[in-house]
């Protein structure tokens, strides 16, 4: 299904870039990013269905920290069923909004939500390959960081994917939590597990330290 685009917030053809809500921050916070689909929600494969969003156990109160502490929270998530024809960004936009309506519903917020719907198995303007927005590419942090003046060193990002993690790594990140993940480094990136609640509780710990 394809749409204009007009009524929603494309920076180009295949880039959601949404600012949430009025809250301003100061230039130089570092950034909570998280991925979208099987780190928030629970990942149904290409999401198109409000009605089948449930959030993870333990990522409401993360998010929540990260409010309390002044943190922007940032969502970069790849979208291909989208270049695929799967669904379209009018289904992209319901299925956030009751991702991010449970999410309030935890008295959790999000400031930003970035999606990138680029794959080289799409069709049209959208088949492009390896493009620059694209986890592992990093170019969804860089645009968060450049939009919200992040000091993305600092910063931290949550994903159930190694692409999330290198992503991270690639935009100069220093820590990442990879859920049902393994201690171990990539290049200047530590990665930590979140499986269960004292990786959680790490989690908390490291954004409350910020």
């Amino acid at each position: 299904m394809a749409e204009s685009g007009a009524a929603f917030p494309l920076a180009e053809p295949g880039l959601w870039v949404e600012r949430i809500g009025s809250k301003e921050f100061p230039a130089g916070r570092p950034a909570l990013f998280l991925d979208r689909d099987g780190t928030i929600n629970v990942d149904t494969g290409y999401p198109d269905d409000p009605a089948a969003m449930v959030l993870r156990d333990g990522i409401a109160p993360v998010i929540e920290a990260a409010n309390q502490c002044g943190i922007p929270v940032v969502v970069v998530t790849n979208q291909s069923g989208i270049a695929r024809g799967y669904f379209g960004w009018d289904a992209f936009a319901r299925v956030n909004r009751r991702v991010l309506d449970l999410l309030g519903e935890r008295n959790s917020f999000v400031d930003m939500v970035l999606a990138c719907a680029y794959h080289e198995a799409g069709s049209g303007p959208l088949t492009i390959a390896d493009h620059p927005m694209r986890k592992p590419n990093p170019g969804m942090l860089l645009e968060a960081g450049c939009r919200l003046g992040l000091d993305l060193k600092r910063s931290l990002i949550v994903g159930d994917k190694p692409a999330d993690m290198e992503a991270g790594q690639r935009a100069g990140l220093g820590r990442g939590w990879l859920v049902e993940g393994e201690v171990s480094t990539m290049g200047g990136l530590s990665v930590f597990p979140l499986r269960d609640a004292h990786d959680v509780d790490g989690l908390l710990t490291a954004i409350r330290s910020l």
